[in-house]
């Protein structure tokens, strides 16, 4: 009897991911916390206006700040990446490529638990 192949993961499986998920979105919070933090910290400064050097403080802000606005535009959007990942472990099709419709490998959702793509199909689509 020839036994089909295995088409979801089970529950026990998608705990796990589960787990792995909520711990990677935590993080990312903390780190998203920090980054708006960061921010808001550069907004401020004082009235203390000395001339060309507060001019080249203030460039240089603004560049920090755009690269903190930068991390944070991708924490969230790892987060949101990472929250769908979670909905699809409850709804059971965690785990299922998009493309092929095969399991992905679990050694490759444990290093990017919130991909779509087993590695074949996400490789076709970069060339």
């Amino acid at each position: 009897m020839k036994q089909e192949p295995k088409m979801r993961y089970s529950q026990s499986d998608l705990n796990e991911f589960e787990d792995l998920l909520l711990s990677k979105i935590k993080k990312a919070k903390f780190e998203l916390d920090h980054f708006k933090e960061s921010i808001s910290q550069k907004k401020g400064g004082g009235d203390d206006n000395i001339g060309r050097l507060k001019s080249l403080d203030d460039g240089a802000d603004v560049l920090e700040k755009e690269h903190l606005n930068q991390l944070a535009a991708r924490t969230q959007k790892f987060i949101s990446q990472m929250e769908d990942a979670l909905i699809r472990v409850k709804n059971g099709t965690y785990g299922i490529c998009v493309d092929t419709g095969n399991l992905i490998p679990k050694d490759r959702l444990r290093a990017v638990p919130h991909t779509k793509h087993c590695i074949e199909a996400k490789l076709k689509s970069a060339n």
